[in-house]
Formats: C-alpha cells, structure tokens, sequence
C-alpha cells in the first residue's frame, strides 16, 4: 500500500474541499508546482491530482499550472477531474500525465471505459467510483445516482479495468476517518486494485487499512490530514511506501 498525496486545483491554487462542495474550498497554497516538489521531497512516490475546475465543468482550467507539475517532479501522477472524452485522455496522457482518473464517464459512456483501456493500456487507466451510502455520486459529486458500487465496479472490471479509486464522499475533507470496511468489501467481492480515499485523520486509520492484508488495497490517498498538519507525510511514506 503507497501513500499518494493528493492536489487539488481550483483557479490555479490548491486547496481542498469539504465533502466535494466548492464553496468550502480552502486555499494551502498558490504554487502548487512547489507544493508537489514538496511532497516528492518527503518520499511520496505517487501524486494524486485532482482538477475540481473540470470536475466541475471548466475543463481547460488549470491546464497551464498541470502542465507546471508534471514538469517539476520526477515521480509519476495520476490526474482526475472532467476528463470525459477519448481526446481528454489521449491529451493528458500526451503531456506527461501517468495515468487518467475518469469518473463521471464511467456511469454515462461505459463502452468509453473499454476504448479507453483497449487504446491506452489498463495502467493508464483508473476509474473513480465516489459514492455516498454506497450509490455513486458524478459530476463533481453533485449528482447522486441509483448506481451501487459493486455493480459499476463489476462493470467497470468487464471493460478492462483493474484499478479503481473508491472515495466516500460523506467523508472527503470531514477528517473524520475513512470508510476502512466499505473500501476492503470493495476490493475483496471486485477483484479489482483499490486506492483508498476521504477522510483520513491519523496514523492509526493507515495502519488499520493496511493491517487486514487486503491484497487488492493499492494505495491510500492523504490530504486535508497532511495541510492540518494532522500527520506528517515523511512519517506515513516511511511507515508504507
């Protein structure tokens, strides 16, 4: 299980939300290219990046300062947000992007999904399930669907995926732990990798995730917890990377 910090970008600033809605947004910082430095700095072998501004619609947003923190790190990064098209991804992958997150698509345009991981590979391809009492939300959360979790995780297996990143949604930014038993039920019955996300809050809830041995548990995504200053990032990459 790797630890992957996570940035999220909203006007060219990274900040973090609460629970996903936009008007709790938080600003940490104004260069996020430094911030990401900072990150790499302290062993993270993985950066999780997240464009709300295309989550949320906007999605040439933030091109030019992604375009910066690809640039300045030499670890790999996973980028989400209002990527929806087979040209999306097909760009982002181009500038330097590891690997896609795509979420909303997945509901809409499932056989995108397939085309996706049949054109680019299954490693470049992650799909995010966020989900609110197990039903999963879109379109930068503010959408809630009657679609399960597992359901779409099964479908999303059929297409060719083999990672996922499972967010609850009720949780994400609350610091008030994460899902453990929703996320280790997800790997277990899909069969599918799991990055773990929303909520952490200490070391403790890492340890408790890691300790259940689940094979399928991939990584674990941080980030109010570490701009609180809640954990220390040195100590988590030391701890599971």
């Amino acid at each position: 299980m790797i630890i992957l910090p996570a940035i999220d970008l909203l006007g060219g600033q990274c900040v973090r939300l609460k629970k996903g809605v936009e008007n709790t947004a938080k600003q940490y910082s104004d260069n996020p290219p430094q911030m990401a430095k900072h990150w790499q700095e302290l062993g993270s072998k993985y950066l999780h990046l997240i464009n709300l501004d295309g989550a949320f619609g906007r999605a040439q947003k933030n091109m030019q300062v992604i375009k910066d923190i690809v640039k300045s790190i030499d670890i790999p990064v996973e980028l989400g947000g209002g990527i929806r098209t087979i040209d999306d991804v097909k760009n982002w992958l181009e500038l330097g992007v590891d690997r896609v997150i795509i979420g909303t698509t997945a509901i809409n345009n499932p056989d995108m999904i397939k085309q996706v991981v049949d054109e680019f590979g299954p490693e470049r391809i992650v799909v995010g399930i966020d989900a609110r009492n197990n039903k999963v939300a879109v379109d930068g959360w503010e959408t809630q669907t009657d679609k399960d979790v597992y359901d779409l995780a099964a479908d999303m297996k059929s297409k060719g995926v083999i990672r996922i990143v499972y967010t609850d949604v009720d949780r994400d930014g609350a610091l008030t732990g994460p899902n453990i038993e929703n996320t280790l039920n997800l790997a277990a019955k899909s069969g599918l990798k799991v990055i773990a996300s929303g909520g952490f809050a200490n070391y403790e809830q890492f340890q408790a995730l890691a300790d259940r041995n689940e094979p399928n548990i991939d990584g674990a995504i941080v980030g109010t917890a570490i701009y609180e200053n809640k954990v220390d990032l040195q100590k988590l990459n030391e701890m599971f990377n």
